[in-house]
C-alpha cells in the first residue's frame, strides 16, 4: 500500500513557532486539502499539521495510540467510515451552533460526533446514443428484467456501494433490497468494475447502457473528454431522492487542541470556505447557502434523500452480507 505522510505547517516553514496548532489525520489526498488548510492558517494564524493515509490504517492508528494520539481532527470520506470511527469511540461530541446552522441535519451525526463538509451524489449515468432520460427512473428499477445485459456496477468491495445498499435497506427493508440487488446482478453486462471512472468509460464505449457512479468522477472525466456520450440522470426524484454521501470530519476523543479543532471544522463549514471544500473535487457544498462549481451547477438541481447518512454506517455490515448473498462481487 502506498502511504503518504506529511506534516504541513506554514509557520514552521517560515521559522516562526505558532501560538496554536491543530493536527489532522486525513484520508483525503494532500493536493485536495492543503489549499484549505493553508487558507485557514493564513486567516486564523493556527498551524495545521496533517498525517495522510487510507481510512482503515488511520482508524487503526487512532485505536492504537489511544490517549497518546497527536490527532485533533479526523477527516475522511463516506459516512460509513465516520460512523465506524464514532462507533469505535474515536470521536467526541461537539456542541456547535455554527455547525448546527451550516450543516443540514441529515448530513451530520445525530450525536454530533462528525459533520459532513461536502456532498457526494451517487446517481445514474447512461449512454446518450442508446437511451433517453425518460427511459430511467429509480435505483430499484435497474433490477427490472428490461435492463438485462445493460447494467454496469462498480465492485461491491468499495464503501460507496456498501453505503448505497445500506441506505436502500433503510428505505426499503432488507428483504426487498436483497431482491433489488439480485436483480442488479442478473442484469449486469460485465463483471463489476474496479472504479467509477472505468464504469463511465464502459458506458461511453457501449459496453453497457446504464450504471451508478458518484458525480465528481463524471465531472473529472468530461473535463478531459467533453464529447463523452454519457448523460447524468437524477435518480428517484419522484421517490425518496438521490442517494448522497459525504466527506466530513470529527474531533478526536483525545484531542489536545479541541478548541482549534472545532474552529477548523466550523471554518470549513462556512460560506467563505465551502467553495474551496467542494470545488477542488467537483463535489457539492454541504452548506446549502453555497452554490456549487459552475460545471457541477450545469447538471441541474436535484432532490436529496433526507435519510440521515449515519444509516449508511449503521447498515454497513448488513449491506455487505446482503451483497454477498446476492452474488454481487
Amino acid at each position: 500500500m502506498k502511504r503518504i505522510a506529511a506534516l504541513v505547517s506554514l509557520s514552521l516553514l517560515s521559522g516562526v513557532v505558532a501560538a496554536e496548532s491543530v493536527t489532522v489525520y486525513s484520508a483525503r489526498n494532500d493536493q485536495l486539502v492543503k489549499p484549505l488548510f493553508d487558507a485557514f492558517s493564513k486567516e486564523t494564524g493556527i498551524e495545521v499539521r496533517t498525517l495522510t493515509d487510507k481510512e482503515g490504517p488511520l482508524l487503526e492508528k487512532l485505536k492504537a495510540e489511544g490517549a497518546n494520539t497527536p490527532a485533533d481532527v479526523l477527516l475522511t470520506v463516506d459516512a460509513g467510515n465516520l460512523w465506524a470511527a464514532a462507533n469505535a469511540g474515536l470521536l467526541k461530541p461537539v456542541q456547535s451552533a455554527t455547525l448546527a446552522a451550516n450543516i443540514p441535519a441529515h448530513l451530520r451525526d445525530p450525536g454530533n460526533q462528525w459533520f459532513g463538509l461536502s456532498v457526494r451524489a451517487r446517481t445514474m449515468f447512461y449512454n446518450k446514443i442508446k437511451l433517453k432520460p425518460s427511459d430511467l427512473s429509480t435505483y430499484e428499477d435497474l433490477a427490472n428484467v428490461k435492463w438485462k445485459g445493460k447494467l454496469c456496477l462498480r465492485t461491491s468491495k468499495k464503501v460507496y456501494n456498501q453505503s448505497l445498499v445500506g441506505m436502500l435497506i433503510e428505505e426499503n427493508g432488507e428483504a426487498k433490497t436483497e431482491q433489488i440487488v439480485k436483480g442488479w446482478v442478473a442484469n449486469l453486462a460485465t463483471d463489476p468494475l474496479p472504479d467509477d471512472t472505468k464504469l463511465l468509460e464502459a458506458i461511453a464505449a457501449g459496453q453497457c447502457d446504464v450504471g451508478i457512479a458518484n458525480t465528481y468522477y463524471f465531472g473529472r472525466l468530461i473535463e478531459k473528454k467533453k464529447d463523452l456520450p454519457v448523460g447524468l440522470f437524477w435518480a428517484n426524484q419522484q421517490a425518496g431522492g438521490v442517494h448522497v454521501n459525504i466527506s466530513g470530519a470529527g474531533v478526536t476523543r483525545h484531542a489536545k487542541n479541541e478548541k482549534a479543532a472545532i474552529r477548523l471544522i466550523e471554518w470549513m463549514s462556512s460560506e467563505k470556505a465551502q467553495n474551496l471544500v467542494a470545488d477542488i473535487n467537483l463535489e457539492y457544498p454541504a452548506n446549502p447557502k453555497v452554490k456549487p462549481d459552475p460545471l457541477v451547477a450545469s447538471w441541474g438541481t436535484f432532490k436529496q434523500n433526507q435519510i440521515n447518512v449515519n444509516k449508511a454506517g449503521e447498515n454497513q455490515v448488513a449491506a455487505t452480507k446482503l451483497m454477498d448473498r446476492a452474488g454481487y462481487r
